[in-house]
């Protein structure tokens, strides 16, 4: 099989050259330098070229704060080029498999895990225009597998975790916001639950809007402190705050749980703990000489 990963150099792309090394199926990685996924004609043009199966969408306008300004940029990214590519993946019967995000959530009030077929409500435009990625998708009618994830952290590019162990390791106190509760996932977990179904062939029967993420419960305070607890960072002060004592351009998801049944009920696949899988990130930032030393 033929499978073609975009944003490759992305988290979750890195992540999945890791997993797909493993694999049996021929993986064609790019990202903007290779494919600009905005081009339709580009787009069909390399899916018909390399017999593309299966496409898995990890690009994204991720900046959800500069976003706010850059509106136009963000539906050309998060949107029209999903579009793209799900009109070339039905032009030869294939598959999308589509990242999408918690973001999609966040207006409604709400303390129970957000399931799939629950009412987008974004707050922001990045979580506007990854809604507007999936109703393109529905629009067009390919094939496909949505998977919607949260927190998304690696060993690799910037995230949460990458600036916490520095933070944690430079300065004596830190404020960090406990009206937010989500899941931390691991990008490494999520791309072995991707790579799995392609190679197991799980993909016929099961299209739609999936939810994955790893299990478990936290707000960023806690998720921080065990950063810090794991990377054995002791002297930095970790205080919880309110969101309002750090204003932003956009209102997040203050309860972005997601429902997780579906997944693991279609595809057998039991999920880590979100505490388990940060130790085996740190472990591997530790072997790749990445960890900040205390100070």
């Amino acid at each position: 099989m033929n499978i073609l990963v975009t944003g490759a150099n992305g988290q979750l792309g890195n992540e999945m050259r890791l997993v797909a090394a493993g694999t049996d199926d021929h993986y064609l990685f790019t990202d903007v330098a290779e494919l600009d996924i905005t081009d339709a004609e580009a787009v069909l043009r390399l899916v018909r070229k390399e017999s593309i199966n299966v496409v898995v969408n990890c690009a994204a306008y991720t900046n959800v704060d500069q976003a706010e300004d850059d509106a136009e940029r963000c539906e050309l990214l998060n949107a029209t080029a999903v579009r793209n590519l799900a009109e070339a993946v039905k032009a030869v019967d294939g598959w999308l498999i589509h990242i999408s995000t918690d973001y999609v959530f966040g207006a409604e009030p709400y303390n129970t895990p957000c399931r799939e077929d629950q009412k987008g409500t974004p707050t922001g435009v990045y979580g506007l225009t990854k809604l507007h990625g999936e109703q393109h998708i529905a629009a067009v009618g390919c094939k496909h597998l949505i998977v919607r994830t949260a927190w998304l952290y690696s060993e690799f590019g910037r995230n949460f975790v990458k600036t916490m162990l520095r933070l944690t390791a430079e300065k004596p106190m830190l404020k960090v916001v406990y009206d937010q509760c989500g899941t931390p996932t691991y990008a490494y977990d999520l791309a072995a639950a991707i790579t799995h179904i392609i190679s197991h062939r799980l993909l016929d029967g099961h299209g739609g809007t999936y939810h994955y993420s790893n299990e478990g419960v936290c707000s960023w305070y806690d998720f921080t402190h065990m950063i810090a607890e794991y990377a054995g960072h002791r002297n930095c002060d970790i205080r919880p705050c309110r969101s309002d004592e750090f204003p932003s351009k956009v209102k997040r998801p203050a309860y972005s749980v997601l429902d997780k049944t579906k997944f693991k009920e279609a595809f057998g696949l039991s999920v880590p703990y979100w505490t388990d899988s940060l130790k085996v990130c740190l472990r591997r930032l530790r072997e790749m000489d990445e960890l900040p030393p205390n100070q």
